[in-house]
């Protein structure tokens, strides 16, 4: 047989069925918005100047999809261009939590700087954000076809040396089979990335992490996302402002010697 082309050589695509969605959007509590742009302020108030900083946004494990919380940890270095999120930092807020709360992303202020984009340093924080919390979160989101060439399907108590040798793969049943399907279970998370900025202005993605059980086959992809805001009538008073403020103190620390060849990749 004579092929025209070696398009006619190309392989079916592997059924796959979706088992579960993942976020399509942001949804953020209207009270873990304002406390993150009230982080900033204070922020101005007790050091005199806009420095970036960063903070894990929170959910409760039976929803993990809704951002209800920023927890504000003690960040390593904060100057005005950079912050970086250290990945053994990440277990250990988690660990600080009530079990009732998950860390489900991050979230950052660029403060006064004109750039509303995420940086360079950023996406590699995205990175160790969605290696963590799909580690929390993963969950099964489809069963996709496994395709394997020259699979050899053998019976169980009669299988010989010589019947080992063919196939890539050997798939032992106990009566004899002529057609299998095998589908694997993907395991999926997802990680929320928020950036925010002095004047008001916010933007977010969300990254998605995905592994199939059999192949190993990984994939990682995102996407911009709007911030659904939800009312959960909490409110951020007065004494949880000044208890908010303690805390800046105590978790924000202004970098004397700043990392200069990182903030070139910004």
């Amino acid at each position: 047989m004579k092929l025209k082309s070696l398009s006619t050589l190309r392989r079916r695509e592997s059924r796959e069925i979706v088992l579960a969605a993942l976020p399509a959007e942001i949804p953020m509590a209207r009270f873990a918005r304002e406390k993150a742009f009230a982080i900033n302020e204070l922020i101005r108030t007790v050091y005199g100047e806009s420095l970036e900083w960063y903070g894990y946004t929170l959910a409760e494990r039976a929803r993990p999809e809704v951002v209800i919380d920023v927890g504000l940890p003690r960040n390593d270095q904060n100057i005005t261009e950079y912050t970086q999120i250290a990945p053994q930092k990440i277990q250990e807020y988690q660990e600080s939590l009530p079990p009732t709360l998950v860390i489900n992303g991050w979230i950052h202020s660029h403060g006064n700087l004109a750039y509303q984009e995420f940086s360079d340093i950023d996406e590699e924080n995205h990175l160790t954000m969605l290696d963590y919390v799909t580690s929390l979160l993963r969950k099964p989101v489809a069963k996709r076809e496994v395709l394997v060439d020259d699979l050899s399907l053998l019976v169980k108590d009669r299988i010989t040396q010589e019947d080992l040798i063919p196939g890539s793969v050997a798939l032992v049943t106990d009566a004899p089979v002529k057609e299998v399907q095998i589908l694997e279970t993907v395991y999926g998370g997802f990680c929320y990335g928020i950036v925010i900025g002095d004047e008001g202005w916010h933007r977010q993605e969300i990254l998605y992490k995905s592994r199939g059980i059999l192949s190993g086959q990984t994939q990682v992809s995102k996407r911009e996302a709007d911030l659904v805001l939800v009312d959960t009538g909490r409110r951020l008073t007065r004494s949880a402002l000044n208890r908010l403020k303690e805390q800046v103190r105590r978790s924000i620390r202004p970098a004397t010697n700043p990392p200069t060849e990182q903030i070139e990749r910004m």
